[in-house]
């Protein structure tokens, strides 16, 4: 029983959060107070916490390697299928679209199927997926629909074309300004990332045989415990209800994206990788994942609202909980 009330309590803190910027309890804008915790001190603090008091196997990395390619992949998809929409259209299936949220809904849920234990490979996971959804996914949105970052679409005056206006540089000297910026823009939206910075400093301490010292552990287990809750609380406070018949479309354009992927990437972990059954049962509920909570933030940052992305996150945990449900049942490890 407890391994479907632990998710269903997620929706339902997503549903408080909601109800409470509803009834004027929290302001339109506030989610971004928690949106700053949340990125910079929660879901940090929770990484630490798991590599802190559970054994990380090294060789379990190629775990990540899997999983940055299901991470990668639809975006590619996502691009090519849909070059004839506009752009904003285009950026928000694409950040939307692909991508696990595993830290704040997967974590839970794997813990309450199989235990602590279960988080580790289930971390290993993430690793794989924080490169996109913590940076890359945001990045290759920018450079193939050429957005500028730093500001929204509505700034840049989007229109209606699939891509922004593009020059590319003629000149050697201009190509070589234009290479700099590039890798500035890729070094700063990775290694500004401090979830992302976490899981490498974690990585860089397992691979050294560096055991986390237990006062660390004691440190962060409040973040850990508070994890949960002020992600969903936060999606909760930015999300709102679809505004026109094309608001649902593109809500049932990620949806339509998603459950295909994220059903192949299951049956990709439990039949196709060399691991073991264990391990193999956490992959598939990790593959079957919502939206990524980063998914709101970069949407926010391109698009300057988020609240569709909130709505299409609760709606894409609701229905991965019944998948989870149902593959938890069908793989009875």
């Amino acid at each position: 029983m407890s391994a479907i009330l632990t998710p269903v309590g997620l929706l339902l803190i997503i549903l408080a959060g909601y109800l409470f910027k509803r009834f004027g309890l929290f302001g339109q804008k506030d989610y971004r107070v928690l949106q700053t915790a949340e990125f910079n001190i929660v879901l940090p603090g929770a990484i630490v916490y798991s590599f802190a008091t559970n054994p990380h196997d090294i060789s379990l990395l190629l775990i990540s390697v899997f999983v940055f390619l299901f991470a990668f992949i639809p975006i590619v998809f996502i691009f090519l299928a849909t070059r004839k929409r506009n752009v904003t259209d285009r950026a928000f299936l694409m950040l939307n679209g692909a991508g696990f949220n595993l830290g704040c809904f997967s974590f839970p849920v794997v813990q309450s199927f199989w235990g602590a234990g279960a988080v580790v490979p289930a971390a290993m996971f993430d690793i794989g997926n924080c490169v996109m959804v913590a940076a890359g996914t945001n990045v290759l949105t920018q450079q193939l629909l050429h957005i500028q970052p730093g500001k929204t679409l509505a700034e840049q005056h989007a229109g209606s074309v699939p891509t922004l206006p593009y020059e590319k540089p003629k000149d050697r000297d201009a190509k070589r300004l234009a290479r700099r910026a590039l890798l500035r823009t890729i070094g700063k939206s990775f290694f500004g990332s401090v979830p992302f910075d976490t899981y490498l400093l974690m990585i860089a301490l397992t691979v050294a045989h560096l055991k986390i010292p237990d006062w660390i552990a004691s440190i962060t287990q409040p973040l850990n415990g508070a994890n949960a809750l002020v992600s969903m609380l936060m999606v909760g406070m930015l999300m709102d209800l679809p505004q026109s018949k094309h608001d649902v479309k593109e809500v049932m354009a990620v949806i339509a994206w998603r459950i295909p992927f994220s059903v192949a990437f299951a049956l990709i972990s439990w039949f196709l990788l060399p691991f073991s059954a264990s391990i193999r049962a956490v992959m598939v509920i990790c593959a079957l994942a919502p939206i990524a909570i980063f998914s709101t933030l970069f949407t926010d940052k391109v698009l300057g609202n988020a609240k569709l992305a909130g709505f299409s996150l609760a709606i894409t945990a609701m229905i991965s909980l019944v998948m989870m449900a149902f593959a938890h049942a069908l793989m009875g490890v």
